[in-house]
């Protein structure tokens, strides 16, 4: 007997599983990051724009695939598609550690990029988990992002500078490597392909998600926060050395920062969450991130002003990375969940590809002042956006499985409409399912699933 309030062996192995691999993926990712203005220049052929394509193309070949691969891995199989992915980045990774050049390191970020598994790694959570324990098996893949974009910030500069950058993208490759065998080996293996409108995408769909205003609100947002971390990497290395940091002390600053931003996450989300008080909160953090650029922009080799303006960005971009994804979660029209996360994560790697290639292309012409004074141009234009939000609708989205006989029902969608807290429903009858997005302090799932087949008792 299945005890449906606890994760089964199974879901369990999914879960912690496909989060390893996404840590893994994320982790190889982000490494790079910290090291690749400094480091890269050392290259043949490097110069401050090749080095901003070589951080940017990543995203861009990221952005390109990220919806194909998702919609492919419903006919092919996911865990084909997860492991493909996993085999383009870890050839990629192998082709920059043995480049000599500029130009290989370009390459080989570009092959990385589109290896897209995350769509894929989402949908496979969906097949291997049930309804009930779904939306904790996707938040264990969203804390799994933080925790890697922390430890990359303080690995990345640690192995670089110990060993050089070529080794880097050795150890990235093994990891995705590593990533392939969890994915064969821990990942249970399903036939069971459920088309879930909440975790994965549905074609028909991505026209309107892309003509609902406050979704492509929330897309600009994502997309002028990866600009300006991306931006800012660019720069930020260079003018800690100018300021008399060395950059094998890089990480030391990193470790500081990061460890304060994760105190300080978590009390301003629930904050966020259990005050409704979410759209304040995205304004106050766009506003500092401005604040933390002007204090870069103007920071003029005083090392104490860039670490500053370093500790304000993390905290707030920690922040955004929970915050901007619970928005999509709460904005997207019942049913189209899925399809809203996939573009949403598009929008991400635009702004990873513009941010990188924008940066390396200024800081070639005028420095990292001008880098630094585009990254506040970025997050002022961001902020004008964000003030015309409007405050979010505090729901939860779900889907409950129908019985064919709960589906004569003529009046169920009226009788669901009608309970306390209900904001949306949508019926699809080919899949056997009700999309919901419901207020849970009103009415819960258990509630929902009693009123459903109350008809048909």
């Amino acid at each position: 007997m299945i005890n449906d309030n606890k994760m089964t062996a199974s879901e369990l192995r999914g879960t912690w599983g496909l989060g390893t691999v996404f840590s893994l993926r994320m982790l190889g990712m982000f490494m790079v990051l910290p090291v690749m203005t400094t480091y890269g220049m050392t290259l043949p052929d490097a110069t401050s724009t090749l080095v901003g394509v070589a951080i940017g193309i990543y995203g861009l070949t990221q952005a390109f695939f990220q919806i194909p691969f998702g919609l492919i891995s419903d006919r092919i199989g996911r865990k084909f598609m997860i492991v493909g992915g996993l085999i383009l980045f870890s050839l990629g990774s192998l082709l920059a550690a043995f480049s000599q050049s500029i130009w290989g390191i370009i390459i080989g970020r570009a092959l990385q990029g589109s290896g897209a598994i995350a769509s894929s790694i989402m949908a496979l959570l969906s097949d291997l988990t049930r309804e009930q324990h779904r939306t904790k098996a996707m938040a264990c893949i969203g804390v799994s992002f933080g925790i890697s974009f922390a430890i990359a910030m303080i690995l990345g500069p640690m192995i670089t500078h110990a060993f050089g950058l070529h080794f880097l993208f050795g150890i990235i490759a093994f990891l995705s490597l590593l990533g392939i065998v969890i994915t064969l080996t821990v990942v249970p293996s399903t036939d069971r392909h459920v088309l879930n409108r909440e975790s994965g995408m549905v074609k028909s769909s991505i026209t309107k998600v892309l003509n609902n205003r406050r979704l492509l609100k929330l897309n600009f947002g994502i997309m002028c926060l990866h600009m300006l971390l991306m931006l800012t990497f660019v720069a930020l290395p260079s003018a800690l050395e100018r300021a008399g940091l060395p950059a094998v002390n890089h990480w030391i600053l990193y470790l500081v920062t990061m460890l304060i931003s994760f105190a300080a996450v978590l009390p301003i989300i629930l904050y966020a969450e259990m005050k409704r008080r979410i759209r304040s909160v995205l304004i106050l953090c766009v506003t500092v991130l401005l604040i933390a650029e002007v204090i870069l922009w103007s920071s003029n080799k005083h090392l104490w002003s860039i670490i500053s303006g370093v500790q304000c960005f993390f905290v707030v971009f920690n922040v955004m990375e929970a915050l901007l994804p619970s928005l999509i979660s709460k904005e997207a029209p019942a049913g189209y969940k899925g399809t809203a996360m996939g573009v949403y994560a598009t929008s991400q790697f635009i702004g990873v590809a513009i941010g990188g290639c924008l940066g390396g292309w200024l800081f070639d012409m005028k420095g990292t002042s001008a880098v630094f004074a585009a990254c506040a141009l970025v997050a002022f234009i961001w902020l004008i956006v964000s003030t015309t939000m409007r405050e979010p609708s505090y729901v939860s989205s779900l889907r409950i499985l129908l019985s064919r006989r709960v589906l004569e029902d003529s009046d169920l969608l009226n009788r669901i409409k009608a309970q306390a807290g209900v904001t949306e429903v949508l019926l699809v009858k080919e899949e056997q399912s009700a999309y919901i997005k419901v207020d849970t302090k009103k009415t819960n799932r258990r509630q929902l699933e009693e009123l459903i087949h109350l008809g048909k008792s």
